[in-house]
């Protein structure tokens, strides 16, 4: 059976109706990027590998809960998450009670390069998502949100209904939501 002209997308409805074939090609297909990118965290292979496994064996036993909108985006997340899973385990610090809790404001400290990477990395899944639309839905989403033009002037412009714009936006929102929700729950 030949899977090379599959899309991810095809692919994992096979792999919901529990296809091992296609879960091994879909395996086979992402794991460099999902190895890389944990390496590029932990320069250390065999926990690389052993991450990236993980990961494909979560995709593989929580396929049936899982909604994924865009996978390099979903293995991107997963990566980093099971890297700072990882990097939290090796840090554990016992606890020190303090009762003067004034005293902590001095110990605040945010990590503006995590931030930064993070939201980044945020972007750049909003990019891919909006890239993936469809050709109207993107060019109507980006008119609204970029250009910041209104549904009149959308519908204007590209010679079509105020309700057609209306449900291109509505559809747009409501998928990224969806998106939204996945990346968060590894963001957090």
């Amino acid at each position: 059976m030949c899977l090379g002209h599959l899309s991810d997308h095809e692919l994992w409805e096979s792999i919901l109706k529990g296809d091992q074939v296609a879960f091994s090609y879909f395996f086979k297909k992402h794991w460099q990027s999902v190895y890389t990118t944990v390496f590029f965290h932990l320069k250390d292979r065999e926990v690389s590998k052993e991450i990236t496994h993980d990961i494909f064996l979560n995709i593989w036993l929580k396929r049936e809960q899982l909604e994924i909108l865009s996978f390099s985006a979903y293995l991107k997340a997963a990566g980093r998450y099971h890297v700072y899973k990882h990097l939290k385990k090796q840090k554990v610090k016992p606890l020190s009670f303090n009762e003067d809790i004034g005293q902590l404001d001095d110990y605040a400290v945010q990590n503006e390069g995590y931030q930064q990477l993070s939201r980044q990395e945020l972007e750049d899944s909003v990019e891919e998502f909006v890239r993936r639309l469809p050709k109207r839905c993107r060019e109507v989403f980006l008119l609204s949100r970029q250009e910041h033009l209104s549904n009149d002037q959308i519908a204007g412009k590209l010679g079509i209904s105020k309700r057609t714009v209306e449900n291109q936006i509505t559809y747009a929102l409501h998928h990224l939501r969806t998106m939204l929700k996945v990346i968060s729950i590894f963001l957090f």
